[in-house]
């Protein structure tokens, strides 16, 4: 994998050094979190990526942020940390 670099959005003052998670080979069999961030018609493409990861046999969660302005309350986070084995959070406008 080429060396890239994540910017974190959230208004850190410092940069926190992380690096990727391995990606899992296949998605079957997985159980997967989709994060809402409460933006216009993020639930339109969960809707339809829920559809594509279900025909390959994963299991899918939703979960969904109070507000997209700021970051998932802690207790949302680590409900998700512990229900799911991959996340993909998406938004649309």
């Amino acid at each position: 994998m080429a060396n890239r670099t994540i910017l974190d959005p959230t208004g850190e003052r410092t940069l926190a050094e992380r690096s990727p998670v391995a990606r899992p080979a296949a998605l079957g069999g997985l159980t997967i979190g989709l994060i809402d961030i409460s933006k216009p018609r993020g639930d339109v493409f969960l809707d339809r990526l829920e559809a594509r990861l279900s025909d390959v046999g994963a299991q899918v969660r939703r979960y969904r942020k109070p507000t997209f302005s700021k970051p998932a309350p802690v207790d949302l986070r680590h409900r998700i940390a512990v229900e799911c084995q991959v996340v993909i959070e998406a938004l649309a406008d």
